[in-house]
């Protein structure tokens, strides 16, 4: 059986990463994969160092 992830939402928060890059770091152009990663840090309780940025990031889609 495969072991849980120490880190998880690595992989979504990575995403994030990437496609702010690519759109020149416009928020708006990459709430897809903030909204994988916020429902991510909900499945694991926010328990992911990954999860801190998360809510900052949904305040900057809304400007």
């Amino acid at each position: 059986m495969a072991q849980p992830s120490k880190e998880p939402c690595k992989k979504e928060a990575c995403d994030i990463q990437a496609c702010l890059s690519k759109n020149m770091f416009d928020s708006r152009k990459c709430v897809r994969v903030i909204q994988l990663l916020q429902s991510c840090c909900e499945q694991c309780e926010y328990k992911s160092t990954h999860c801190g940025s998360v809510s900052g990031l949904l305040k900057n889609i809304s400007k």
